[in-house]
């Protein structure tokens, strides 16, 4: 696999990106012996898998499309059309699929609704193209679309259409360029795919099409978070408990990624030293710290648990007889649990792997509204101290709502009802980044003296 502009440079299969046509393919024997990287790739389109009833996989049993208007189905060469509102059923193990992968495209630009689905909206449409492949677990549903079409249904699902348009537009630009940067990772290259439509990723047309979530991605077209030029992996979640993290959330250097740093959300933008168990607990007990989201329920919260359900969940040590925060990351995130038992210890690292060994859906977690919810099989956020409160019990101490890393969304929101612009939003939870339309060089190795020309 070569590179073949802007100087000649061995790549690796795992560089050849799916839906671009970057690529040219030297065959001889009739096998494929090399594969040319022409030309940088163009962020227009972007291809979103579309998982099963309730985001629980990747395969379909059963997929029923019908379309508004007429749809070509295309299999290699060969080409049919269906009528305006003619069902297309396809089951796994059919005999169309024998030929390969089935597209379905509308021949003008209506959308595809897929009646074997089901999301928050009801029965979902699509825009772009609907691609029908079988896999080894069942039918495999991709829709290639433009990658504006695409943020303008991912907005709406990540962020209420209610909220301040400073605040949509910060989560339009943050959905852009964490797109982007996803375009590139291949996590999906062998079905042909980039995302999915889930929080594994971003969650795309679970909710309704807003007309404020459209013009807020219109309104900041192509613009993303640079840093040194660059695009930024834009982490975002749902609510703070007064101070974001880094990425000492995912076990990484935070030096390594600059532009995440811990700060509490309060004008001034200050970093506070949570480090220690008792800075931290005196912290996340006060209800009363002031900060962009304390008004939201999970900004603080609490659950107690029992050694059954933490024996049960934690395993290795027997029944559970004690609990401590060993090592604390940005902002006072749990890094490190030690886990003790009557027949032994264990050490339990990274946030996610704590809020899951904690967590369980019998508990019933009180937020600071007084309200309850259960069912949760992970606790709402890894800012949490915990506490003997005898008798077999123990209680936990928490605030915030999701990872910690990047921007808040309703700190975001209470930011932009207080006057600040999406720009300033994005500067205080993002450290040195710029906001601006990435300019790539392209550079084609059809021009004979190598020149490129600079395109938005």
């Amino acid at each position: 696999v070569l590179k073949t502009y802007g100087g000649m440079e061995r790549k690796e299969l795992s560089d050849i990106l799916v839906g671009y046509g970057t690529e040219e393919f030297v065959v001889a024997k009739g096998a494929v012996c090399g594969i040319l990287i022409s030309r940088e790739f163009q962020a227009e389109t972007i291809r979103v898998l579309i998982m099963n009833k309730g985001f629980q996989g990747l395969y379909h049993s059963t997929l029923t499309l019908v379309c508004s208007g007429p749809v070509k189905v295309i299999q290699g060469d060969k080409e049919k059309r269906l009528k305006a509102g003619e069902e297309f059923t396809i089951r796994t193990g059919d005999r169309q699929l024998r030929d390969g992968r089935l597209i379905l495209e509308p021949e003008t630009g209506g959308e595809i609704t897929v009646r074997s689905l089901e999301r928050a909206q009801g029965t979902p449409s699509y825009t772009g193209r609907m691609e029908i492949v079988e896999g080894e677990g069942g039918l495999v549903l991709v829709n290639e679309l433009y990658l504006e079409d695409y943020l303008k249904r991912v907005v709406p699902s990540e962020m209420p259409s209610s909220y301040e348009k400073e605040a949509l537009k910060a989560q339009a630009i943050c959905a852009r360029t964490y797109a982007y940067m996803q375009l590139q990772s291949n996590t999906y290259s062998r079905y042909g795919a980039h995302v999915d439509d889930s929080t594994n990723f971003q969650v795309y047309n679970n909710t309704e099409n807003s007309i404020q979530a459209a013009e807020a991605v219109q309104d900041t077209y192509g613009k993303m978070l640079l840093y040194d030029g660059k695009p930024i992996t834009a982490y975002y979640f749902s609510t703070s408990c007064g101070t974001t993290s880094d990425a000492s959330v995912w076990g990484s250097d935070p030096e390594s990624v600059p532009y995440l740093k811990s700060v509490a959300l309060q004008p001034g933008r200050e970093t506070l030293d949570l480090s220690s168990n008792e800075a931290f607990s005196a912290f996340i007990k006060n209800q009363d710290i002031k900060s962009y989201d304390s008004a939201y329920p999970f900004y603080r919260w609490n659950v107690t648990t029992s050694q059954e359900i933490l024996s049960s969940n934690i395993d290795g040590v027997g029944t559970v007889t004690g609990l401590q925060i060993t090592e604390r990351g940005g902002g006072g995130v749990a890094k490190k649990l030690l886990v003790t038992g009557t027949e032994g210890e264990k050490t339990i690292s990274g946030q996610n792997a704590i809020r899951a060994a904690l967590g369980d859906e019998s508990l019933v977690i009180t937020k600071k509204d007084g309200k309850t919810v259960t069912g949760w099989g992970s606790l709402p956020s890894g800012f949490l101290t915990v506490e003997d409160a005898g008798n077999g019990k123990f209680q936990i101490f928490g605030g915030g709502f999701g990872h910690g890393a990047g921007m808040s969304q309703n700190g975001a929101q209470a930011m932009a009802k207080s006057g600040m612009k999406c720009e300033e939003i994005l500067k205080f939870f993002y450290d040195g980044v710029s906001v601006e339309v990435l300019r790539q060089k392209q550079e084609s190795s059809s021009q004979a003296e190598g020149s490129g020309t600079e395109k938005e």
